[in-house]
């Protein structure tokens, strides 16, 4: 009963996902996210706005409204891998639409779980060279990560919160990078830096970014500062000594 999910509202459905042999792959008891934002597969953006909420619905999604040519490797133990251009049948029940995204405070387990499984569905994204979708997933899943608790989260979610949010914003990086947006790159990197200042991925990313920039001696500073968290890094030395070669005058005969 009532209406369907209107463009830019929030919905919650419970849903399973199952391969043509019976193996369930998904299962979520409490899926939310607004429909056309791309953070859930394609079968799901299309199929639950026709749905009223309390309707349960089955969806038969051909590979590419599921997860594609590639599949999906999972990073958790709790679903199997979904193969290579594996069609799913997914059961679907749209417990509950409201008006805009995430209004409510939400436990910080619930958060969590919203931030990793947007954080997924971005590097899915990002696998199928989709980096504009990848980049609006992973922002999605900061706004979880980062959205009103219904009480402060424990040190151990605290210090997990922390983590997601700095893998976010590398991801963000490197999604803008591959759209061609170096500042913004630069920009999600040193937000990284400000949660984690030790970082080797967000130092590696932000020296590689100043030295696009000409920013030579603040480079090397922050490059110096990633080879000593990793000695052993081949692509750190490299760039270092490209800068050297870069700052040496050239050689008189």
């Amino acid at each position: 009963g009532g209406p369907q999910p209107l463009p830019g509202q929030e919905v919650s459905v419970k849903v399973l996902g199952a391969l043509e042999d019976g193996g369930l792959v998904e299962r979520d008891p409490r899926l939310i996210f607004v429909p056309g934002h791309g953070d859930v597969v394609q079968a799901l953006e299309l199929g639950v706005p026709t749905m009223q909420p309390g309707e349960i619905s089955f969806f038969l999604a051909a590979f590419p409204y599921a997860y594609g040519r590639p599949g999906s490797r999972r990073y958790t133990n709790r679903e199997p891998d979904v193969p290579p251009e594996a069609p799913l049948l997914f059961e679907v029940t749209l417990l509950e639409v409201r008006d805009g995204p995430d209004p409510q405070p939400l436990p910080p387990s619930v958060r969590l779980r919203l931030g990793s499984q947007r954080r997924e569905r971005g590097n899915f994204h990002f696998a199928r060279g989709d980096f504009t979708a990848a980049l609006r997933s992973y922002r999605l899943s900061l706004r979880a990560l980062d959205g009103p608790a219904t009480a402060p989260p424990g040190p151990e979610e605290e210090e997990e919160l922390r983590e997601q949010r700095v893998k976010c914003l590398n991801n963000c990086a490197a999604a803008e990078l591959k759209l061609g947006r170096a500042e913004e790159a630069l920009a999600a990197c040193e937000a990284a830096l400000r949660i984690s200042p030790d970082n080797g991925r967000a130092l590696l990313r932000r020296g590689q970014l100043l030295a696009e920039q000409g920013r030579d001696a603040e480079a090397v500073l922050v490059l110096r500062r990633a080879l000593e968290l990793d000695p052993a890094s081949k692509v750190i030395h490299t760039e270092l000594s490209r800068l050297a070669k870069r700052q040496s005058p050239p050689s008189s005969t």
